[in-house]
């Protein structure tokens, strides 16, 4: 595999309208530069052969985009995971130390924010080929009293909260963890298997698989709380999170979360799969239009295509017609990519195409649970506005699945969390709809005022729980991305809000 720190070998710029400009300063003088003809995939077929046939490794793709964190020009970056194409039984998963990642620190001489040390590492998990891809920024002479957790969102990994990573380290006493799902990112890549039968119990297997990692994960840190921001399907799992394993957050944030909304098509299996959605919007809307002032408040919905019904039905990943096309695979990436990073500066933008087809060519996993968990259009199989308003209320004991506990008299005297702070995020010009955050808060509100009716004194003084909906200016579905300044700022907000509330509770 290519070192950590090798770059692209002089590869052209993926977006069209940087390739004009690539051009243009190197021909002559006078000379007068074509017309951007970007197209659909903007990527050409010899370009895209030698992306293909370079065959850049998620470590040395990681690394570059990770480059662009302020102050960390020289990132840590494990090679514990290496590339694992469709072709291999398991992705290569080293316990060879020599590939382990040195931790790399920042001195408050070149850091105005540190000292802070920033580690690479892949936490090895239970059972066969189970490991999960860790980024953290400790903050360096300091004890630990807060932790934040990020998850990103479908098919993506943590290099995508590059922008957000060295803002979100700069609260005194936390430590910031962004980790890849299991069976995404540079994550170790098993098997994807459904045991179960019946409908539900496919949902709440596939949800498993992926928060029991993360559970797994928390307890070998030796994490009590911690805050959990989590984006999209990111987003889905933290509150499936919150229902299984009660006690343990602090504060849940979900950046345009996937899955709030009920849609009878997508819930029900004597019905067709839902006829459309906004979510075409994710490869079609262009990121400059989105950040400009002209933008559409929310873009409109969009016939399903019969033939996507079709192959979402039979669990064909978008990662899967990557992989099977070959030399031809990063060019049908550029159709997502030159969209997605269209307001991004032509270096960033390179890296996070480079990136992204690297990680969507390796061996399919985790992205299999896609159809378990949500019909075609993004509607959830098992609707989070049914179930939410349990996040926060949850009995303190394990759990065997994600679901809400109901208040009978067995359980009247268990002991029951007594709430927590759920924030929504969501772009301005987001194709998730912000009306399912709004009926998610009231929904939690009206859960809250049930609570406290029949509640205790005691329980009275300790409520924590409330809800609100934030909207992220001149931002798209990558709230994180489009709106990096915006985001950062209201996230900074959200970890003081915990520290304020942690000090109410402690003179309790």
């Amino acid at each position: 595999m290519a070192s950590a720190g090798s770059d692209t070998g002089g590869q052209k710029p993926m977006l069209a309208r940087h390739r004009v400009k690539d051009d243009a300063s190197n021909a002559p003088t006078g000379h007068v530069p074509p017309r951007a003809q970007p197209g659909y995939f903007p990527l050409g077929y010899k370009e895209g052969f030698s992306q293909w046939w370079a065959g850049l490794s998620p470590a040395v793709t990681e690394h570059k985009v990770l480059s662009y964190v302020p102050y960390l020009q020289k990132p840590p970056t494990h090679t514990q995971t290496g590339s694992a194409p469709p072709s291999v039984k398991d992705m290569d998963m080293s316990l060879d130390s020599s590939k382990e990642a040195k931790p790399v620190r920042t001195t408050s001489i070149t850091d105005p924010y540190g000292p802070r040390q920033w580690h690479s590492e892949l936490v090895q998990l239970s059972g066969k080929n189970r490991a999960l891809n860790e980024f953290s920024v400790t903050r360096l002479d300091e004890p630990v009293e807060n932790n934040l957790v990020m998850l990103h969102g479908y098919g993506a990994g943590l290099g995508f909260f590059y922008k957000n990573f060295e803002a979100l380290s700069r609260l005194p006493n936390w430590k910031t963890y962004a980790l890849d799902l299991l069976g995404m990112g540079r994550s170790s890549r098993p098997a994807f298997r459904i045991h179960a039968k019946d409908r539900e119990s496919k949902i709440k297997e596939a949800e498993s698989w992926f928060i029991d990692a993360l559970e797994e994960w928390r307890i070998k840190r030796g994490i009590d709380k911690m805050t959990l921001l989590g984006h999209s399907l990111g987003g889905y799992m933290a509150v499936a999170y919150a229902l299984k394993y009660p006690g343990h957050l602090n504060k849940l944030i979900l950046a345009s979360p996937v899955g709030i909304p009920e849609d009878p098509y997508a819930v029900s299996e004597e019905l067709p799969e839902p006829g459309e959605s906004t979510m075409a919007n994710e490869f079609t809307q262009s990121q400059d239009s989105t950040t400009s002032k002209t933008a559409a408040a929310k873009p409109p919905p969009r016939k399903t295509p019969k033939w996507l019904n079709t192959l979402w039905d039979a669990n064909i990943s978008p990662f899967s017609i990557v992989r099977l096309a070959g030399p031809i695979g990063p060019r049908l990436v550029s159709g997502w990519t030159s969209r997605r990073f269209s307001h991004l500066p032509e270096e960033e933008a390179q890296a996070l195409h480079d990136y992204s087809y690297s990680l969507f060519r390796q061996r399919g996993s985790g992205e299999y649970a896609l159809a378990y968990i949500l019909a075609p259009g993004a509607f959830a199989r098992s609707p989070l506005i049914r179930r939410i308003q349990g996040v926060g209320r949850q009995i303190i004991a394990p759990h065997a699945e994600a679901t809400v506990d109901e208040t009978t008299k067995q359980s009247v005297d268990r002991v029951r969390e007594t709430g927590i702070p759920v924030v929504l995020m969501y772009g301005e010009h987001d194709w998730m709809d912000v009306k399912g955050g709004h009926a998610a808060m009231e929904s939690m509100e009206a859960e809250k005022r049930k609570a406290l009716a029949g509640a205790s004194q005691e329980d009275r003084r300790r409520e924590n729980g409330d809800a609100k909906v934030t909207i992220i200016k001149k931002a798209g579905h990558h709230v994180y991305l489009d709106g990096a300044d915006q985001f950062n700022e209201e996230m900074l907000g959200e970890m003081r809000d915990v520290e304020r509330r942690q000090k109410r509770l402690r003179g309790l």
